[in-house]
């Protein structure tokens, strides 16, 4: 096989690039809720907002319905992925059970310095819960989920959660608009013990929180 031309590997990269912002913007569109579950996603009405040619865009789709947030199908094409109860109950089980896994790994393996991380995180989140709008909250919501992974150390729990929060943000964004400070005393609970290094209580609390997100019994 000969190797690549450097005009044809500047061309793949600038192809990736592109589609990753679409993605990006397209995430960001349906986790505001400006595109919401169950709005049809056109190629060429995409491809003329984003003045790109429709490979990207399709690529794009293609991400997007592999992350769970967008459903593709055969003769009806692309759509923002939308659930059903039982659907989301099943969601909002899973992703209970894998943070709780998640929380009591944190609390066995913290170390030191991405506890502080962590830390920042959530002062952050406390100080700017009735402040902030919700996009800036969803954001840090994130990241202290993240950091919280950082510090349990599991690639593999990471990688299946990654996906797993993409899906469950859909309903839980518009939901979480009014529980804001609520989210962070959960989260600020959640830190405490693992810091203790109590991994039965900090998965108690991290399953209780996505329960509470949600709006859901367990």
């Amino acid at each position: 096989m000969q190797n690549a031309s450097p005009g044809t590997t500047k061309g793949r990269l600038n192809h990736s690039l592109l589609t990753q912002q679409l993605v990006d913007a397209l995430r960001e569109k349906i986790l505001s809720g400006e595109l919401p579950p169950g709005e049809r996603l056109v190629e060429e009405r995409l491809s003329e907002e984003f003045a790109v040619s429709r490979m990207p865009v399709r690529e794009a789709l293609r991400q997007l319905a592999a992350s769970g947030l967008v459903i593709i199908e055969p003769r009806k094409g692309a759509s923002v992925a939308q659930f059903h109860l039982d659907q989301l109950r099943e969601l909002v089980e899973v992703r209970a059970t894998l943070e709780a896994l998640n929380a009591r790994l944190a609390a066995k393996r913290h170390d030191p310095q991405q506890i502080a991380a962590l830390q920042a995180l959530l002062d952050e989140g406390v100080q700017r819960a009735s402040t902030a709008d919700a996009d800036v909250l969803g954001v840090l919501n994130t990241k202290f989920h993240v950091a919280l992974g950082q510090v349990a150390a599991n690639s593999v729990l990471q990688e299946v959660m990654s996906s797993l929060r993409d899906r469950t943000a859909i309903f839980f964004t518009p939901l979480n608009r009014d529980r804001a400070p609520q989210n962070w005393e959960e989260h600020a609970a959640i830190l405490r013990a693992v810091i203790k290094g109590d991994s039965e209580l900090a998965g108690l609390l991290a399953a209780r929180h996505i329960y509470n997100a949600a709006g859901i019994e367990p």
